[in-house]
C-alpha cells in the first residue's frame, strides 16, 4: 500500500462540479471527516438535468459547516478561474465539474468542448502557476470504446473512443499527463464506472427508468438486455477520491534530468458487471418495496428491448487490481443494497405510489 503523503487537514480544497452528483458527496464527506478543511466549490448549476436537485444538495452542504465557500459559475471562464487561485491558496483541486452523458454527446457537442477541454485546460493552467499538491480529476470508463478485452485494464491501448464524450475524456488524461511532464504537476486520473445512488443524476438509467415507470411509461432496454454494466455506489466512489486524494504520485528526475511525471489512473469500478435484465428486475423489486410502485406492477407491459444506440457499449467492466493494491480499498456495495437505498430516497423525495393517488 502506498503511504499518504497529503494530510489533508487544515487545508484548503477545490472542487469543482460541486452541486453535482459526485461532487457534492464528496464535500460533504470532507467537511464531516477533516478538520479545519476549508472548501471551495464551483458549479455553473448546468439546465442538463433539473437544477432543483442540485440546489438541494449544496443546501445540505451549507447546512454542514461555514468553512464552505461556493461559487456560481463555469470553469470554462478562465478570469473566474484564476481569481478563484489568486485569492486563494489551493492545495488540492478535484477537478469533477464536466458535461457528462454519452447520447448527450452526439447532438450538443459545444457544451462537451466547453467544459471537458476548455474547462480542464483553465484548471491545468492554474494549477501550472499555483502550485498545488494534488490534482485529482474525473475521467470515465468511456475510455475503454468498445475495448474486447475484459475486465479493462489502465494498461489497455485506448486509442479508438467511440463517442466525442469519450474523446474528451481521453484527452483530460493525455492533457493531464502533459502538464505532469512539463511543470511536475502531481495528478491521479480516476476512470469511473457507472455511478449511481441517492439524490443522483437523472438522466442515469436507473434514475430515467423510475421516472419513467412511476408515470406508467415503457423504459427501452438497449441491445435486447444484452448489456452488462459495472455498477459503482456513490459512496464507494467518495472512499476512492478520499484515499486518492492524500496520496499524489512521487516527483522523481529521469535519466536526463528532467522530471519523470508525477502521473497516475485507476479504475474506479465494482468488478463485478451486472446484466441489465437482473438490474432492471433488482430496481423494480426495490422500487415495490419502497412504495414507488404498487406491489401489483405489470413489470413486462412496461419494458421494450431494443437494439444498440449509437455511442453505447455492450459491456463494462474494471480491472480494480492497482486501486486496490496501492490504496487497500476497492468499490464493493451490492447491487440490491445500492439499488434499495436509491429507492428509499426516491419515495422520500417525490413520493410514494401512494401519495400520489
Amino acid at each position: 500500500m502506498l503511504e499518504y503523503n497529503i494530510d489533508l487537514n487544515g487545508k484548503t480544497i477545490l472542487v469543482t462540479g460541486a452541486a453535482g452528483f459526485i461532487g457534492s458527496n464528496l464535500v460533504r464527506r470532507l467537511l464531516k471527516d477533516f478538520d479545519k478543511i476549508k472548501v471551495i466549490g464551483i458549479d455553473s448549476i448546468a439546465d442538463y438535468y433539473d437544477v432543483r436537485l442540485k440546489y438541494e444538495r449544496l443546501k445540505e452542504i451549507e447546512s454542514l459547516s461555514k468553512e464552505w465557500t461556493f461559487i456560481k459559475g463555469s470553469i470554462a471562464d478562465k478570469p473566474l478561474v484564476e481569481d478563484v487561485f489568486i485569492e486563494n491558496k489551493i492545495d488540492v483541486v478535484v477537478n469533477l465539474a464536466a458535461q457528462a452523458g454519452v447520447r448527450y454527446s452526439i447532438t450538443n457537442p459545444d457544451s462537451y468542448i466547453e467544459s471537458n477541454l476548455i474547462g480542464f485546460y483553465n484548471i491545468l493552467e492554474a494549477c501550472r502557476h499555483h502550485t498545488v499538491e494534488h490534482l485529482v480529476y474525473a475521467s470515465s470508463s468511456s475510455v475503454y470504446g468498445s475495448n474486447k478485452k475484459i475486465p479493462y485494464s489502465t494498461d489497455d491501448k485506448v486509442d479508438n473512443p467511440v463517442s466525442l464524450y469519450a474523446a474528451t475524456k481521453k484527452s483530460n488524461e493525455l492533457m493531464a499527463h502533459a502538464y505532469s511532464k512539463l511543470y511536475n504537476i502531481p495528478s491521479t486520473g480516476l476512470r469511473f464506472f457507472t455511478v449511481y445512488g441517492p439524490a443522483g443524476r437523472p438522466d442515469m438509467a436507473y434514475f430515467g427508468f423510475t421516472n419513467k415507470l412511476k408515470k406508467g411509461e415503457k423504459i427501452q432496454i438497449f441491445n435486447y438486455g444484452n448489456c452488462k454494466r459495472d455498477l459503482t455506489y456513490i459512496d464507494d466512489i467518495v472512499e476512492c477520491l478520499i484515499r486518492v486524494m492524500q496520496h499524489a504520485p512521487e516527483k522523481s528526475l529521469g535519466e536526463d534530468g528532467l522530471p519523470n511525471p508525477p502521473y497516475a489512473v485507476y479504475n474506479i469500478g465494482n468488478n463485478s458487471p451486472e446484466n441489465l435484465l437482473d438490474f432492471v428486475r433488482i430496481l423494480q423489486e426495490e422500487l415495490v418495496s419502497a412504495k414507488v410502485l404498487p406491489a401489483d406492477y405489470d413489470f413486462e407491459a412496461h419494458k421494450e428491448l431494443v437494439p444498440m444506440q449509437a455511442g453505447d457499449v455492450p459491456i463494462t467492466y474494471a480491472d480494480t487490481t492497482p486501486l486496490e493494491q496501492d490504496f487497500g480499498f476497492r468499490p464493493h456495495t451490492p447491487l440490491r443494497h445500492g439499488l434499495r437505498n436509491f429507492a428509499q430516497w426516491y419515495a422520500s423525495y417525490y413520493g410514494t405510489n401512494e401519495n400520489s393517488k
